[in-house]
């Protein structure tokens, strides 16, 4: 049966803020000194409008950012002011991530990744609680008041999780108890949050605390990936599709959302899959998903940070094969991947949603207007071993100019897709310039005309959507 949906433009509309593009993520602080990722950071900026990044180890080691020489505590923020002025210099902020623990101050040697970020307490709170006002205060005189109060300020990564600490509240309501008291003691309108957890953990029990200590919490943080909400293994191989699961990540942002009350929420971690080494995260299915979730999250979140804008990237090692799975957005080469797209054509997007009517297994439909110009975005779209085939799709739209022009823009195994192209030359590790112009210039976006009709003032299209693709039609209104 074919998926029917219709549409009235002159009806009320949603508000529709851009949400998603608050914030997005990279993988830890020394990349910011990189040519490579600085030029791809602008691009996400640039062409999807992300507002802020978030990086992991601001405070780690490898960024001088406290040693110990000779036993006296030596503080350089150079290395931060220089991946802080980057940002700025290109209209975009730091959500400031404060972590991980310099080796001066750790309570231990419990270290993550590759780079060994010291994942451990402090053995003097008080001394953290100096670094952390030190440096704050720093960024305040470097950059002004007014500018350092429009910043995030999120006390630690995932400290429920023992890969990041002791996995014990206790621990971090210690830690951020010393981090939110250092920080607004520096100036009192500066934005701090927490918990940052993994799988939206603690978040009741973390108001409780500041409330029952009388700490600020400005907004809440956390992470989701969809592997977060299948329970036990191999949960997500069931036959039988259910639109819960469909909108997994939909469901547990309703309950954060319920939980921080009128506090804003910020996932400052999503994607689709928790699995650095993803082939979903190259191909089309990602478009899909982050379509279908994003505009699923509409108000519901205030941010939605995307893990991560570029495969530049080294939790474990840093790639060379073009295509590997990695969480970006952009491959190594600063190459689209589908879901770098996807992103594209949500930025292109009106701020008012429209109702649709209709419902179908698969196949999703939103109608989104704004400046003249409205745009129905599809997703045929099934989790991994989910039955899912081609569709036809029926649209009938009321209140469209009857002589409109229609564009369609698409993103499927066969559009806007670099990674089979790559396939095709071989799989080839180390790519030449002249092979990544040829396969950016496959992973565009491109617009062709889209047949429509017009009865009784109504107008009508038709399409089929492959599997786990995404298009965007859009028309004068």
């Amino acid at each position: 049966m074919p998926a029917n949906f219709t549409g009235d433009l002159r009806g009320a509309s949603t508000a529709l803020p851009h949400f998603w593009e608050h914030t997005v993520g990279s993988g830890h602080a020394t990349l910011g000194v990189r040519a490579d990722w600085q030029l791809q950071l602008k691009r996400a900026h640039d062409e999807l409008g992300m507002q802020h990044v978030r990086f992991h180890g601001l405070l780690s080691d490898d960024m001088g950012t406290l040693v110990c020489e000779e036993d006296k505590l030596i503080y350089s923020f150079f290395n931060a002011d220089q991946i802080f002025d980057f940002l700025l210099s290109i209209g975009m902020r730091p959500f400031v991530e404060l972590s991980f623990m310099p080796s001066a101050l750790s309570s231990g040697n419990q270290t993550v990744f590759h780079y060994r970020a010291n994942v451990t307490a402090p053995k003097d709170y008080g001394q953290w609680s100096v670094l952390i006002r030190r440096l704050v205060n720093h960024w305040c005189e470097r950059y002004g008041r007014d500018e350092v109060r429009q910043w995030f300020f999120e006390v630690w990564n995932e400290p429920n999780l023992t890969a990041f600490g002791s996995g014990k509240q206790s621990d971090y309501f210690e830690l951020y108890r010393y981090t939110v008291q250092a920080i607004k003691g520096v100036d009192g309108a500066l934005r701090v949050g927490g918990p940052a957890t993994a799988a939206n953990a603690w978040v009741d029990d973390f108001l409780a605390f500041c409330r029952g200590n009388g700490l600020p919490a400005d907004f809440i943080t956390t992470h989701h990936y969809p592997t977060d909400a299948f329970g036990l293994p191999g949960d997500d191989t069931e036959t039988q599709l259910s639109e819960s699961k469909r909108s997994v990540l939909r469901e547990e942002a309703r309950k954060v959302r319920q939980q921080a009350g009128d506090l804003p929420v910020y996932y400052t971690e999503w994607c689709t899959s928790s699995n650095p080494r993803d082939p979903m995260h190259d191909d089309p299915y990602a478009a899909a998903f982050i379509v279908k979730t994003v505009l699923e999250a509409n108000d519901l979140v205030q941010g939605y940070s995307y893990w991560t804008f570029s495969d530049i990237f080294e939790e474990n090692y840093f790639p060379s094969v073009p295509f590997h799975g990695g969480f970006g957005l952009l491959n190594i080469h600063g190459i689209a991947k589908p879901s770098y797209r996807a992103f594209e054509l949500l930025h292109g997007l009106g701020t008012e949603l429209m109702k649709v009517v209709g419902a179908h297994a698969t196949v999703d439909a939103w109608l989104v207007r704004g400046g003249g110009v409205a745009t129905v975005l599809l997703t045929n779209f099934a989790l991994p071993r989910h039955p899912i085939a081609t569709e036809s799709v029926r649209l009938s739209l009321r209140g469209a100019k009857p002589d409109s022009q229609a564009t369609i823009q698409r993103i499927d195994s066969e559009h806007a897709n670099a990674k089979p192209h790559w396939e095709q030359m071989g799989k080839p590790e180390h790519l030449s310039a002249a092979m990544v112009a040829e396969l950016g210039a496959v992973s565009r976006l491109h617009k062709d005309a889209q047949p429509i009709t017009f009865d009784d003032g109504i107008l009508r299209l038709e399409l089929t959507m492959p599997p786990q693709s995404v298009a965007a039609i859009a028309f004068a209104y």
